[in-house]
């Protein structure tokens, strides 16, 4: 009887694919223009990350497909190209690294630029300054990028910013990430509470929102580890940070002035800076746990987006990306804003002098291109090949494409002139 069942079902389903394909004269048709993309001249993978094409952002939410509608326009100009996007584990060092060792990564891969720094000497990545000082071909004259590419690019100092030691650019910046403290207005409202003046104001407002039976504060652990860690640091150290930059670079200064590279870190660690003997140091992780007790007791079990969305909290650290969820979580039944952690004044540590906190955040799509890139013969100069993935990238950051790509999400703010974030994003562009 099971059998029986069996051979029906695989019938029913057969004859209901058989009335579900296409006419023979379509079919035909989808057929060629497969096979004639395939003997496309130039063949280019690109491992975009988040906008990968039938990806969704959350349960629920479309699949995403513009960056395939680009493709597809640029493929257009372009009938000797194809354009292909991979799901790459990009975050695995391990299988990135194996790849570009073989010269057989992706052409194009969206990795944090800090990642690819420490390859550049391996000839793995192609500075791509020569390009950026080059009008953008596909830009109308006197439009930004027509005299040179960078003009394109909104956020000029972060973007120029994730150039390498070496002083060479190796990514193409097409948007950003920001952080900020997501808060319930309706809590606030029965706590009677405003967003903070400084930390000491914070912490009072959060003892407000205790009393009235809400979470005060959720916080992942790495956000907590990470951005606390940074912005406490920043805060208490600001006044003698031009002291410890022991080197300056001028081509990053306008985004990372009096940043602490790893050598300096470690010749400072040596002298005493950053260790027990290190007030300042003590200080950081004094303040961080004075905070902690205004967050769950295991957070790092609690699902905070989850917790804040339901209404059990006042406020979520958190990033740019929590942004979709509460515009289209159905769970979600209370008014929310933004507001950016408070300067921490004297009142809270002699070693504060109240400035505004530092942001955390910046570079988030970080194209880089690959030794693949031009490996039809293996040298950049004479690679047609490379003309192609360059001018993909350049094609991208034309407004109206730039817009179509990082708008179909609610996530991350454009980094091309004339395109404007979301509403909901606006606090996150002010930062």
């Amino acid at each position: 009887m099971i059998k029986i069942r069996h051979v029906f079902a695989t019938a029913l389903t057969l004859v209901g694919l058989w009335f579900l394909r296409p006419p023979a004269e379509e079919q035909a048709r989808t057929d060629t223009a497969a096979g004639a993309r395939h003997d496309r001249k130039y063949h280019i993978r690109v491992a975009p990350g988040v906008y990968l094409p039938g990806r969704r952002l959350n349960p629920g939410d479309p699949e995403l497909k513009q960056l395939r509608v680009v493709a597809d326009a640029f493929e257009k100009l372009h009938p000797d190209t194809r354009i292909e996007f991979l799901d790459a584990p990009l975050g695995q060092r391990e299988w990135l690294v194996t790849q570009l060792a073989a010269a057989q990564a992706p052409e194009v891969v969206n990795v944090n630029v800090e990642d690819v720094l420490q390859d550049v000497k391996k000839g793995w990545y192609l500075p791509l300054d020569e390009y950026l000082e080059q009008p953008n071909p596909y830009v109308e004259p006197g439009e930004p990028g027509s005299r040179q590419w960078w003009d394109m690019f909104k956020y000029q100092a972060i973007t120029r910013g994730k150039a390498a030691p070496d002083g060479y650019s190796y990514c193409i910046t097409l948007d950003m990430i920001e952080t900020g403290l997501f808060y319930n207005k309706d809590i606030f409202r029965k706590a009677g509470v405003q967003p903070p003046r400084d930390w000491a104001d914070f912490l009072r407002i959060q003892q407000r929102i205790k009393e009235a039976g809400y979470t005060p504060m959720l916080a992942d652990v790495g956000s907590l580890a990470d951005w606390g860690v940074d912005l406490t640091f920043d805060q208490l150290y600001r006044e003698i940070r031009p002291t410890l930059d022991l080197r300056s670079d001028p081509k990053r200064d306008a985004y990372l002035s009096a940043y602490l590279d790893w050598d300096e870190l470690s010749f400072l660690h040596q002298k005493g800076f950053f260790t027990r003997d290190d007030p300042r140091w003590r200080e950081v992780f004094r303040i961080i746990k004075d905070w902690r007790r205004y967050m769950p007791k295991d957070i790092a079990s609690t699902n905070s987006q989850r917790e804040f969305v339901q209404g059990k909290a006042g406020m979520y650290w958190s990033s740019s990306f929590t942004v979709q969820r509460l515009v289209r979580d159905p769970e979600r039944t209370f008014d929310w804003g933004v507001f950016y952690l408070p300067p921490i004044t004297r009142e809270t540590s002699r070693f504060a002098i109240g400035v505004p906190q530092c942001v955390i955040g910046g570079a988030a799509t970080q194209l880089e291109v690959t030794n693949s890139g031009y490996n039809d013969t293996g040298d950049p100069k004479t690679s047609e090949k490379l003309k192609r993935t360059i001018a993909f990238l350049q094609f991208l950051c034309v407004p109206e494409n730039c817009d179509a790509v990082v708008n179909e999400i609610m996530a991350l703010v454009p980094n091309i002139k004339g395109v404007d974030p979301h509403p909901e994003l606006m606090p996150f562009h002010e930062f």
